[in-house]
């Protein structure tokens, strides 16, 4: 008698459909190079460029700190994302320019401009780079992770980190040392122009990132469907859950850009540092925060996103505790710094952004993230104006406060201490005790 095969099952993983797992590599590779850009964006690629506009200490700290400010430009993304239909085409264009305004900052040195211009140019760039950016990083974020399991967001957005932390170490180790080269050699300004194409480079082939990822296309809103931005509000805000987290990125963000944004000067500064000693530092930071991101995500999976801020948290307080004592004499605690505060993001990054899900429905995932990035970088921003003038008034005072000698980033990192245990305390005991939807 003939044996009949049984008919092979289909998966029932809606995870496992074609063109899923392409969108999930394509999402990873896109963050990775779009985090490429951010690195040359940051301390100490345009903390060099602005000394070489002759930029003093405290406009540096602040031009740096407008990335707080620029999150308020999520709130744009409430006004039009019920109304996009083709995801991939409005994201992929929007993001696409922004990343090359970016690369037009390493440009302003050959611009034929006053200094007071050039500040005006570089500021632009970054206003209008951010601005096209955070308007659709939370459409790119719902977007990717729609192709994601939400029982193993935490551990993908730890794979997602750690590939892009990897070749991120690459990176900046190359970048840093060739650019090194060009500053020795007195061609400064070359090692601008090098940037300025490398940046050229990773921007396109991020482009080409999101044209591999499966689109999402629906019909054009019919009339009533569109929820009023007042009733988004007020359906958002009437969420305790929700505003919890809102206060958390405040405290968050205050402690983050008190400090932060002013580092990058206080090592080429006072701590003598170059451009290639910074980005070793940096290196040794982003492979701490490698070889965590997978422990954080499981640890979070398994508990709750709550609990991985917490324990992120507690590690981004020892960190600005032992910055308190950083100086000249004492330098290498940078290091210790640098490497526990990439530890602590590794807890509090994407851990952030997902705990939005655990308090609001996901048609309203967007708003509700572009509202608690937006009210958070504001008051980040507002913190860091703060800070640059407390930097202001300790350098002009010989760096003596009552008669001891003490640096601007030790204060300002005393100040951050205190805003990191006080959220600490809210999400330990306030946030950790609200109750959450079904993930």
């Amino acid at each position: 008698m003939q044996e009949t095969k049984a008919p092979i099952a289909e998966s029932k993983d809606p995870y496992a459909a074609p063109g899923y797992p392409r969108s999930r590599w394509a999402y990873i590779a896109e963050c990775a190079f779009e985090y490429f850009v951010a690195l040359l964006v940051a301390d100490p690629f345009i903390t060099k460029l602005l000394k070489h506009l002759e930029f003093d200490d405290a406009t540096i700290g602040i031009i740096q700190s407008l990335i707080s400010v620029a999150f308020l430009f999520q709130l744009a993304s409430i006004f039009v994302v019920q109304r996009i239909t083709n995801v991939k085409k409005v994201a992929a264009a929007v993001h696409g320019i922004a990343q090359m305004l970016f690369m037009c900052i390493y440009l302003v040195p050959f611009m034929p401009f006053a200094k007071e211009y050039r500040m005006i140019v570089v500021i632009a760039c970054l206003l209008l780079g951010y601005f096209g950016n955070y308007l659709v990083t939370s459409i790119i974020f719902r977007w990717g992770n729609s192709y994601v399991d939400p029982h193993k967001r935490a551990r993908f957005a730890a794979t997602k980190e750690m590939i892009s932390l990897l070749s991120g170490v690459v990176v900046m180790f190359a970048m840093s040392y060739i650019f090194d080269r060009f500053e020795e050699s007195g061609a400064i300004k070359t090692g601008f122009i090098f940037v300025a194409i490398v940046m050229t480079v990773v921007c396109a082939i991020d482009f080409g990132c999101l044209l591999l990822m499966k689109n999402r296309i629906s019909e054009p809103p019919k009339k009533g469907e569109i929820v009023p931005l007042g009733k988004v509000l007020k359906i958002l805000f009437s969420n305790k859950g929700f505003v919890c987290v809102v206060i958390l990125t405040i405290l968050w963000q205050s402690a983050h850009y008190m400090t932060l944004g002013f580092m990058g000067s206080y090592k080429q500064g006072e701590l003598g540092m170059t451009v290639f000693w910074v980005q070793i530092i940096n290196i040794a930071g982003q492979m701490a925060r490698f070889a965590v991101s997978r422990p954080f995500g499981r640890y979070t999976d398994k508990r709750s996103y709550a609990k991985g801020i917490t324990l992120g948290l507690a590690v981004a307080a020892v960190g600005f505790l032992i910055n308190v004592f950083t100086s000249p004499e004492l330098w290498w605690l940078v290091v210790v710094f640098t490497i526990l505060n990439n530890m602590a993001m590794a807890g509090l990054s994407q851990n952030l952004l997902n705990i939005v899900y655990n308090f609001v429905d996901e048609k309203y995932f967007i708003q509700a993230s572009a509202i608690k990035n937006s009210v958070g970088g504001i008051c980040g921003f507002l913190v860091a104006l703060l800070g640059g003038a407390i930097l202001d008034a300790v350098q002009k005072n010989g760096n003596v406060i009552f008669g001891i000698t003490i640096y601007g980033q030790q204060l300002l990192s005393f100040f951050s201490l205190v805003l990191t245990v006080a959220a600490i305390l809210f999400t330990r005991f306030i946030l950790e005790k609200e109750k959450t939807i079904a993930r």
